[in-house]
């Protein structure tokens, strides 16, 4: 007879091997990790884990769709907040992902710059795509949902708000990409912090004139958190 498959087990037991890829890449970068590594870490043989995972990049796709799964979690039930105004609920979001991130082990500077060279390699660049379509699978919604609020209320001039969802974190995306070699500049010594804070300022006023508001009325950060990441 087949074996049955215990859906519980079987999540439970991926789960595992997503942890412990994790914890290693804190500990030690992407580069530097092996399967067997991983391997060692669960108690698990090779075949356990060829069982779950093609290979060790798409490994790092579960790690990074955790990540972004709990991340924008964390800020969704925002949307859903009958005491917020549109525009309240859109700086709650990005502010919320922001403060979650630096609450992480994974998201502190050092951990970071490793990380981050990982994933902007060559070599890693089909990881790097993986993390922008599971942003964007998961943030356009809740984006949606709140420019939904923000059209039928005045606060935001947009026709399409699920199309300007999809801008809007495909803008996103491109100043995460920004932020990204900016940081790595910044840790290399080639980029001034006052790239940065116009680097930042541009995209915001970018991000205003889609939704119709005011020059300067949707900060996305402070000069405290530029500090944080690039000082």
């Amino acid at each position: 007879m087949p074996r049955t498959l215990d859906p519980a087990a079987h999540a439970v037991r991926r789960d595992a091997f997503v942890d412990a890829a994790l914890r290693l890449i804190q500990e030690k970068g992407y580069e530097q990790l092996s399967i067997q590594d991983v391997l060692d870490d669960v108690g698990a043989s090779r075949g356990a884990f060829y069982h779950y995972f093609d290979s060790k990049a798409e490994l790092l796709a579960a790690v990074i769709d955790r990540m972004v799964e709990v991340g924008v979690g964390n800020v969704a039930p925002i949307a859903d907040d009958p005491g917020l105004g549109a525009v309240e609920k859109l700086q709650q979001v990005f502010a919320g992902i922001a403060r979650w991130k630096s609450r992480q082990p994974e998201f502190q500077p050092e951990a970071v710059a490793e990380l981050v060279r990982t994933w902007y390699s060559d070599e890693n660049s089909v990881v790097l795509q993986r993390l922008r379509a599971a942003t964007a699978a998961h943030l356009t919604p809740v984006l949606a949902k709140i420019l939904r609020q923000g059209e039928r209320d005045g606060s935001f001039d947009v026709d399409k708000p699920e199309a300007t969802a999809g801008v809007l974190t495909a803008l996103l995306l491109g100043m995460q990409d920004a932020a990204i070699r900016l940081f790595i500049g910044r840790r290399d010594g080639t980029v001034p912090f006052e790239t940065v804070r116009l680097t930042i300022a541009s995209y915001t006023e970018a991000f205003e004139r889609i939704l119709g508001l005011t020059r300067l009325a949707w900060p996305l950060t402070d000069d405290t958190a530029l500090r944080y990441w690039f000082g």
